[in-house]
């Protein structure tokens, strides 16, 4: 699932995933704009804006994303900087939102979540790719976690467009060793939204 930005989108992405069957695209806030104070965490969804702003923007941002892409588009909202006002998200399902996807456990609520749990880029350090040893602890410990119970899909958090080599690496290598064996299935957004 590709998050895009509604409000810096258009028709040169449209065309490139138009024949690419494997990409779904989710909605990405609005403009991916901070509008958090100074001392505040990055946030463009919430905090001190008019709720009626924000969801005409995700209101808006839904119909552009579902226009511009058809037959590849997925009623998923995936905030920036995984920040969402809480009080938002009840009117969510009436924009059209079947689910939401933020970093995390999921911790149940009003919509379905399709979060993701293992984040490959090193924000407080490089801001490349993390190790791959990091990577793996993590992968195992999430498994360790499906493993005694938990049925929640392991989400795996990329920014394609700050990839490094490291990063892009690490999914190559993950998607090998993966693809091949018999305990793992990669399930697309559809699936796991019918589920």
């Amino acid at each position: 699932m590709l998050a895009v930005i509604p409000g810096l989108t258009g028709e040169a992405l449209a065309a490139r995933l138009a024949e690419d069957a494997g990409v779904t695209v989710a909605v990405h806030g609005w403009s991916h704009t901070n509008h958090a104070g100074p001392e505040r965490k990055k946030q463009e969804l919430g905090g001190e804006r008019p709720a009626d702003v924000v969801l005409g923007e995700l209101r808006e941002g839904f119909q552009r994303l579902e226009r511009l892409y058809p037959a590849r588009f997925q009623p998923v909202l995936v905030p920036p900087w995984n920040r969402i006002d809480a009080a938002l998200i009840p009117a969510l399902p009436g924009l059209g939102f079947a689910a939401l996807s933020v970093y995390g456990r999921a911790k149940g609520g009003p919509m379905p979540l399709l979060n993701t749990h293992v984040d490959i880029i090193d924000w407080h350090g490089t801001r490349g790719g993390r190790s791959e040893a990091e990577l793996v602890a993590e992968l195992v410990a999430e498994l360790s976690d499906r493993f005694a119970g938990s049925e929640e899909p392991i989400g795996i958090l990329t920014h394609h467009l700050v990839h490094d080599t490291a990063a892009w690496d690490f999914l190559s290598g993950l998607f090998a060793v993966t693809a091949r064996h018999p305990a793992v299935r990669w399930s697309p957004a559809t699936a796991l939204l019918q589920a």
